[in-house]
């Protein structure tokens, strides 16, 4: 069994870890959560029903206060209210009990005998409390309904009802709709349709004060009025200033001051209480005296919320089932999740040779993760492949020239060949190819290594661009040209420097024709110096262009060392450039030449 089956039997993943278990304990939890939340939701609903419940409990008594006020409000005594009394509790439900101030029983629904609630729940006031005007609340002041004297006979009531429809069809001539509306002292008047008030606009045609003259019984009532809210007045320092009530302004104040001609408003705040008391003791003849309402449960069991049993059966019988559920889809859905995961563990646990790749079926989460699988798999094999070209290269680029000094010791040692100083000087020259292949490959290992050192100093740009220049003019069969901005510092090592230029500068005129040109410049762009190296030669195919830094790789494979160079040289500049804190890249037209541009972090000026 070779080693990597071995490794892939002995795995073994803990229960308690395997994804399949985890995601089972996570779906049962997430359930729990959500029968937790369920019930929870369930009795927040049942307290809310149970709240508003309650709210109608409140309307409902609501509703007993207005009709037993509205009773009181239009008779003298409570003789009759028993009737009243019934069909308000068949109604609601409720206990329904009215007792006079000394807790003398007026009318009860429940049977003769049973007590009493320890505490009224209102008093039926209507010379006190309205409940009319606004429904569901108890306002202070004296009730609409109780108009006692104001209260017009059948004949003023059809008089004012048809002075009514007449205004109304004078409304409906000008273009403005309204409503009639009948007034608890039986008064018919116009309201707005929308927001049931008086309207505020009148047509002149329409404005003929008819049916805003009090009537007879409305004149009389009013004057039985000022009369009992004389004293009161005079005592404040008013009298007068009462107008004939209307509708439902009962008792009102008008603007009249006999004094000024306008009665203010601090006048108005002293005279109201008095015309309130006058009118409040006007109408006491003509309703009901203060009686307590007393509510109770009635015969109707209140609701409860009760766990029983059969309950507590239901939420566990439910509980159950979501859990089941969810156990059984969530096993479905790990499964689908988990079988592309195996796949790619029994891809990665094959031999590395065999570079196998996954096939994509998804585009989630697991399909990303296979996509990439295959994208490193087809970096693994390229670099593989890239590191077998390497080993392969660095042994034909040593066996040449050891093969070379080689054959020419043996046929020295033979004594076929003199070793005069042309042999020397050749075995020599092949003695310095292979230093230079050796140093090269050493200056790429130590900087794969990261312990390629640099001495930085101060470099001005323009004598480093003419000493690799002058390095170079000597043996070129091209001009060499420098030009460079003044004052460009560089914070680097001058050596280093030197020779990723001069491996530039030996690239391009490797491929430049004779009577061609060679460039070097240098320029400031912001806080980066830029140095490039361009030349007029043969230029690098676009397909070829991304590859120029690649190790030993040449654009023409039959080109030797001495033609074409190791492959070597590039990669050196792009690392020593890289240890300077800058950037390397490479431009190139087929037939126009080639540039190759360096950024530099730009230093201070010395």
């Amino acid at each position: 069994m070779t080693p990597w089956r071995r490794r892939r039997a002995s795995v073994r993943i803990p229960l308690h870890k395997r994804l399949l278990v985890r995601l089972l304990i996570t779906s049962g939890l997430i359930a729990v959560c959500s029968v937790a939340a369920t019930a929870w939701l369930a009795v927040a609903t049942t307290t809310q029903a149970l709240r508003e419940e309650q709210g109608q409990a409140l309307a409902d008594d609501m509703e007993v206060l207005a009709d037993l006020s509205g009773y009181a409000a239009t008779h003298p005594d409570w003789s009759g209210v028993a009737a009243t009394v019934r069909r308000l509790s068949e109604r609601t439900g409720r206990r329904i009990a009215l007792t006079t101030s000394d807790r003398r029983l007026i009318a009860d629904s429940a049977p003769r005998g049973t007590s009493l609630p320890p505490s009224a729940a209102a008093a039926v006031d209507p010379l006190h409390t309205d409940t009319y005007s606004e429904r569901g609340a108890q306002i202070p002041g004296i009730d609409p309904r109780a108009v006692g004297p104001y209260r017009l006979p059948e004949k003023e009531r059809v008089t004012v009802a048809a002075l009514a429809r007449k205004r109304q069809l004078c409304f409906s001539r000008h273009g403005l709709e309204t409503r009639l509306k009948r007034t608890p002292s039986g008064r018919t008047e116009l309201t707005d349709p929308d927001s049931g008030s008086t309207p505020d606009y009148v047509p002149d045609a329409c404005a003929d004060g008819l049916l805003n003259t009090p009537t007879p019984t409305e004149e009389k009532a009013t004057e039985a009025l000022k009369g009992l809210a004389h004293d009161c007045l005079a005592k404040v320092g008013l009298s007068g200033g009462m107008a004939v009530p209307v509708g439902s302004e009962l008792g009102g104040l008008d603007a009249r001051d006999p004094l000024s001609g306008k009665l203010g408003d601090k006048e108005r705040r002293l005279a109201q209480p008095c015309v309130d008391e006058a009118r409040r003791t006007q109408l006491d003849p003509y309703v009901a005296p203060v009686a307590e309402l007393f509510l109770g449960t009635g015969d109707t069991p209140a609701v409860l919320f009760d766990m029983s049993p059969g309950n507590k059966a239901k939420v566990v019988g439910t509980a159950a089932l979501v859990l089941a559920v969810t156990v059984a889809a969530t096993a479905l859905v790990a499964g689908r999740l988990v079988r592309p995961l195996r796949a790619l563990t029994a891809a990665a646990q094959q031999p590395p040779e065999l570079h196998v790749r996954v096939p994509v079926t998804t585009r989630d989460e697991t399909g990303i993760l296979a996509a990439a699988f295959n994208d490193l798999t087809e970096r693994r094999e390229r670099l593989e492949a890239q590191r077998k070209a390497m080993v392969s290269d660095i042994a034909h680029e040593l066996r040449s020239p050891l093969t070379n000094i080689r054959g020419w010791l043996e046929v020295t040692r033979d004594g076929v060949v003199e070793p005069d100083p042309a042999l020397l000087a050749s075995l020599h020259e092949e003695s310095l190819v292979l230093q230079r292949v050796i140093d090269d490959l050493q200056d790429l290992a130590a900087a794969d290594a990261g312990t390629l050192r640099l001495h930085r100093e101060p470099v001005r740009c323009d004598e480093l661009l003419q000493q690799v220049a002058a390095a170079h003019r000597v043996a070129a069969r091209v001009e060499v040209r420098t030009r460079a901005e003044d004052a460009l510092w560089l914070d680097a090592d001058p050596v280093r420097m030197r020779q990723a230029l001069g491996n530039l500068v030996s690239n391009a005129l490797r491929h430049t024709p004779p009577d061609g040109t060679v460039t070097l410049s240098a320029r400031r762009d912001g806080d980066e110096v830029v140095l490039a190296v361009a030349d007029t030669g043969s230029g690098i195919a676009p397909e070829d262009l991304p590859h120029v830094f690649d190790r030993f790789w040449r654009a023409e494979k039959s080109r030797s060392r001495r033609t074409g160079g190791s492959g070597l040289g590039l990669p050196i500049v792009r690392h020593l450039v890289a240890a300077h804190g800058g950037t390397v890249d490479a431009a190139s037209e087929p037939g126009k030449g080639s540039v190759f541009t360096l950024r530099l972090p730009g230093g201070p000026t010395p």
